[in-house]
C-alpha cells in the first residue's frame, strides 16, 4: 500500500533539494531519518518534517509498521519562483529568481520474508512425516 505526502511551496530551490533527496531515494524510512540527521543541507530539514509527516500518517491512518516502511518515491518539483531585481552599474537592474520548489514523497510496505528452510530442516520434516505415515499404515 501506498503512502503520499506532499510539501508545497518550499523556499529552497529544487536544486539544491534534490542533492538531498538523491541520498534517501530507496531508504528503508527510518534509516533515511537517521541520514538526513547527520547531512549538513538545509534542505534536510523540510524533507525529515515531510518524511515525519507520511510515517504518521501511514502508523495512523493504515496501521502500518514503520519499520517495514520504505522510501518508493521522491520528487523534487519546481514551484513558483519570485522575480525580483538589483541594481547594478550604471543604473542598470537584473534579474533574480528566487525559487522554490514541491516534494512529493511516497512510502511503500516492504513484505518481510522469512528466511528459507535449510535442506536438513527440510529432510528432518520428510522423515518425520514417513514416520508418522508408516505407524497410520502399521495400525490398518
Amino acid at each position: 500500500m501506498e503512502i503520499r505526502a506532499e510539501a508545497k511551496h518550499i523556499r529552497q530551490s529544487p536544486r539544491k533539494t534534490r542533492l538531498v533527496a538523491d541520498i534517501i531515494r530507496g531508504e528503508n524510512a527510518l534509516g533515511a531519518l537517521d541520514y538526513l540527521r547527520f547531512v549538513h543541507k538545509e534542505a534536510a530539514k523540510p524533507i525529515t518534517k515531510l518524511l515525519v509527516s507520511v510515517l504518521a500518517n501511514a502508523e495512523h491512518n493504515f496501521k502500518l509498521k514503520k519499520e517495514n516502511l520504505y522510501i518508493k518515491t521522491i520528487t523534487i518539483d519546481g514551484g513558483p519562483m519570485l522575480k525580483r531585481s538589483m541594481p547594478r552599474a550604471f543604473g542598470r537592474a537584473t534579474p533574480i529568481r528566487k525559487r522554490s520548489c514541491h516534494i512529493i514523497m511516497i512510502l511503500d510496505e516492504r513484505i518481510v520474508k522469512e528466511p528459507a528452510e535449510t535442506a536438513k530442516e527440510i529432510k528432518k520434516k520428510e522423515l518425520k512425516l514417513a514416520e508418522k505415515i508408516k505407524k497410520v499404515n502399521k495400525i490398518k
